[in-house]
Formats: structure tokens, C-alpha cells, sequence
């Protein structure tokens, strides 16, 4: 199997993450592709052109995270798989809430890319909002006990706030929010996330 991605990717992070959690390194080969880009090595495989791509033995190719993360946690045993099921509900709205600010994010770093005549502040200002409002739960989460297994959601999470802290500096989200900081330290000493980091600059 072939998992392609791109550096700057928080989705694609989370797969690349994955791979070294499960332990596939093995077993799933990891390449760069790059993005809006006729010549991608990744369009033969995957005409949407988003990462993370994971293609299997027999061509299929399966896009976006949580299909990815379903194929991979299916090689290891269930006891070792990262993504929450309907008996731990908490952890699946956890997983949903941190992709849904990562789309948010997503949104609001690709406006600021946009010449400043072309920006809306309609936009801007929305996802700025949406993105305050999601990590002062987000900290109230973790403060509470929140986050402590790592699996998808905290794969997520970390992906997420590795974005902003490398990619999206615009967003001060340490502020005031020690919970999450400490989480997102912490967890700089796996493996999977050392392994892992985001180049700096602007989102690709």
C-alpha cells in the first residue's frame, strides 16, 4: 500500500501519524505528491487530487482521513485502533469537533492567501470567530479529562494545533488556553508527531 501526502497537509498528517501509532511502516509505503498540480504523481491514482490518498495492493485508491483511518486501523487488531465507534460517543463527537475547526481553519488560511483585494471579511471574520469558539471548548475538553486516549481525536487535535503553530500563526490559540498547550508539548515526544512536523509558511 501507498499513502501519498503533502507536508503542509493537518489531514494528511493525521494518516502519516497513524501509519506510525499502528505500526504499518512496514506495510504502508509513504510518498509526497504535490497539490494543485497537473503533473502530480498523485493524479493517476486519485483525479480528486487530495491528500491523504491511500492506495491499496489492488489500485483502489481510498481519499479523505477517516476512510484512510478506516482501511489502516482494519491491519491491526481491535484493541489497537485508533478510530472511536458508536460505544464511545464522546470520542467520536471529540473527532468530529477538531475536523470541523480544521475545516474552519482550512477556510480561513486560504483566504488570507488570496490577493488582500480579492479577501472577504465576511469569511475571515466568521471562521476567526468559529475558530475561538471551538478551541475554548476544546481547552475546556481537555481540562476535564478530555483527549487522554490517543486515537483519531487526538491525532486530530495535535495535527490541528501543529497547523496553526507552523502554518497558520495568525491564530494566537495558546492564549489563554493552558490545557490545550500542555497537551500539544506534550505530545511533541511521539514518535509519530516528531516525525511528523509541518514545514513553516503558508498552507498548501
Amino acid at each position: 500500500m501507498k499513502l501519498f501526502h503533502a507536508p503542509g497537509s493537518p489531514y494528511a498528517r493525521i494518516a502519516r501519524m497513524a501509519v506510525i501509532e499502528l505500526g504499518l511502516q512496514d506495510r504502508v509505503a509513504v510518498e509526497e505528491a504535490t497539490l494543485r498540480d497537473p503533473a502530480s504523481v498523485l493524479l493517476p491514482f486519485n483525479p480528486v487530487g487530495r491528500v491523504p490518498t491511500l492506495v491499496l495492493d489492488d489500485g483502489t485508491a481510498i481519499t479523505e482521513t477517516t476512510p484512510v483511518l478506516m482501511v489502516l486501523d482494519a491491519l491491526v487488531p481491535a484493541g489497537q485502533r485508533l478510530l472511536p465507534g458508536a460505544d464511545r460517543p464522546r470520542a467520536l463527537a471529540a473527532y468530529g469537533r477538531v475536523l470541523g475547526m480544521m475545516d474552519g481553519i482550512a477556510v480561513w488560511n486560504r483566504e488570507l492567501r488570496r490577493p488582500e483585494h480579492e479577501r472577504s471579511p465576511g469569511v475571515i471574520a466568521l471562521e476567526a470567530l468559529r475558530a475561538v469558539r471551538v478551541a475554548d471548548a476544546l481547552e475546556r475538553d481537555v481540562a476535564t479529562g478530555g483527549f487522554a486516549q490517543r486515537d483519531a481525536a487526538w491525532l486530530a487535535l495535535v495535527a490541528l494545533l501543529g497547523y496553526c503553530e507552523r502554518r497558520h500563526t495568525v491564530f494566537a490559540w495558546r492564549l489563554a488556553r493552558p490545557s490545550l498547550a500542555a497537551l500539544f508539548d506534550a505530545a511533541q515526544r511521539r514518535a509519530s508527531v516528531a516525525q511528523t512536523v509541518p514545514p513553516a509558511g503558508p498552507a498548501r
